[in-house]
């Protein structure tokens, strides 16, 4: 007996260190879709570290330090429910984040409504997440489709071109896009038409026989949502069919450098778009970031970089304020939250748990073989939400 007694004080003790180390940790786990999207979300996992060591050098979060824990979705609805799953339950996490596509961010969003479970959308665009289907326990960091479209709307006015053709991709994002638009930019200028729209499966882009597609609709202007390799196919098609010659193009994203930047000589001047002008933005709080990053990854930060970094210190605002790590009080403290980002200040609106954050609108511009956005202003996404009634409506099902 007494030679099984050390045995048994070892198993013992084994048993109770993970409840023991979890008490002295904050597990912060992300759901996100790795192998499928490199370009934005490599620097928005360096972002996140960036946030993750910051916020741990100064004394972590109510006295504990923040880990994270993430798991690749592989780009499948099912398989993001699967991996959300498996960090609640097997590994025990405090707060869900993350998803990309917004396909994705919605079946994580409702598997965290069935479970009443925190969660905070860092990047999927789709105004479902938060409108149209949002839910209690789903709060989202980025300027969604409506808020996008929102901003590029009166830059398409000014354009005074009557008829426009739509490219996107066929999945939440690319239709969200493309109806928020649609709905604003007829709204704005009644007399406009829609005269040609290419609906393409994410990722297998047939880029010739779209660009052609478009070309024969002899539309005034474009309306473009590709992104990632999508786009530099398509760019490179439209180049060479002479597609963007004498035509506007509005584009979501293309601005960011994740995408702008692959482009290089291939960049078309004059697009109106969303983005990230990094090269140009002087104000403390970028400047901070942008050297914290830089000498931390000796390299400039993409747009990813931004959302991953202050998708943690959003989570780590919220932990403190609500002073607990109970989803219920989280909830609560994210209502109205104000959270401290390289663009300025932003909430998050109580009405939907839509973000404030904003975007840059500009233009493209090759400027000497690479990708840029010059003309560029900031527009803060507290102005171009919805009103509380209409998002009241879009909510009652609740």
């Amino acid at each position: 007996m007494k030679l099984l007694r050390p045995l048994f004080y070892t198993a013992a003790a084994l048993a109770f260190w993970p409840a023991a180390h979890a008490q002295g940790v904050i597990k912060i786990g992300e759901v996100n879709s790795w192998k499928a999207q490199p370009a934005f979300l490599e620097p928005y996992k360096k972002g996140m570290e960036l946030a993750v060591d910051e916020i741990n050098a100064k004394g972590g979060v109510l006295g504990k330090k923040l880990e994270l824990i993430t798991r690749d979705d592989n780009a499948n609805p099912g398989d993001a429910v699967r991996v959300a799953e498996e960090l609640v339950s097997r590994e025990k996490i405090d707060i869900l984040t993350g998803t990309f596509l917004s396909n994705t961010g919605l079946a994580v969003a409702d598997f965290a409504k069935q479970k009443k479970f925190f969660f905070l959308a860092g990047e999927p665009l789709t105004d479902k997440m938060t409108w149209q289907g949002g839910n209690q326990y789903t709060f989202r960091l980025r300027p969604g489709t409506y808020m996008q479209a929102a901003m590029l709307v009166p830059e398409a006015v000014k354009l005074k071109k009557k008829r426009w053709a739509f490219v996107y991709p066929n999945y939440e994002y690319g239709q969200s896009a493309v109806a928020a638009f649609k709905g604003l930019l007829k709204a704005a200028q009644p007399d406009v038409e829609f005269v040609g729209e290419q609906a393409t499966p994410l990722g297998k882009i047939d880029a010739g026989s779209v660009a052609q597609a478009l070309a024969d609709a002899k539309p005034d202007a474009i309306f473009n949502v590709l992104f990632g390799a999508d786009l530099s196919k398509f760019v490179r098609e439209g180049n060479t069919r002479g597609l963007f010659k004498d035509r506007e193009v509005v584009s979501v994203l293309t601005g960011e450098p994740e995408y702008l930047d692959p482009l290089k000589d291939e960049t078309p001047n004059g697009w109106i778009v969303t983005g990230y002008p990094w090269y140009g933005i002087q104000t403390p709080e970028h400047k901070a970031f942008f050297l914290a990053y830089h000498d931390k990854y000796k390299d400039y930060p993409r747009l990813g970089s931004v959302v991953g970094y202050t998708m943690i210190k959003a989570a780590a605002a919220g932990i403190a304020k609500a002073k607990s790590l109970e989803s219920a009080k989280l909830v609560e403290a994210f209502k109205g939250l104000p959270v401290d980002t390289p663009f300025g200040k932003i909430s998050f609106r109580p009405e939907d748990h839509q973000s404030t954050m904003g975007a840059f609108v500009g233009k493209t511009k090759n400027e000497g073989g690479k990708g840029v956005m010059v003309d560029y202003t900031y527009f803060d996404g507290a102005k171009f939400q919805p009103p509380a009634a209409e998002v009241a409506k879009a909510r009652a099902k609740d």
